[in-house]
Parts: C-alpha cells; sequence; structure tokens
C-alpha cells in the first residue's frame, strides 16, 4: 500500500507498507487500524508497525 496524507495527516512523507492484516479494534467510521510491515525503497521490511488510517486514502502500489 502507498500509505500519505490522504489516509493520516502524520504521513507528511508517505511510505510503503505491506498488511499483514485488519485489526478489529473499535474506531470511528471510515477509519481501521492495520498491522504490517514498512518497506524501504527496495521493498524490503524495515519496520513492524500498527497504523491508524482513513480507508478511503489508501492506495495500491
Amino acid at each position: 500500500m502507498w500509505i500519505s496524507r490522504e489516509a493520516s495527516p502524520q504521513f507528511y512523507r508517505p511510505i510503503k507498507f505491506r498488511v499483514i492484516k485488519k485489526l478489529d479494534w473499535t474506531t470511528y467510521d471510515g477509519w481501521v487500524w492495520i498491522e504490517g510491515y514498512q518497506l524501504n525503497d527496495k521493498g524490503d521490511a524495515v519496520a513492524r508497525r500498527a497504523l491508524f488510517v482513513l480507508i478511503e486514502g489508501l492506495r495500491k502500489l
């Protein structure tokens, strides 16, 4: 996934992210917690993270 400011204001620098799963945590309508790996430019995982993002702001790579 390509995660940028469209998904959350915290991503002023977009990141590449490999989603492992959607977490079943209660959130606001249209928002979701996802878990996965932040990727570097080569596509290698560099950090495991849980992110709170707007579903409509997520983009597939």
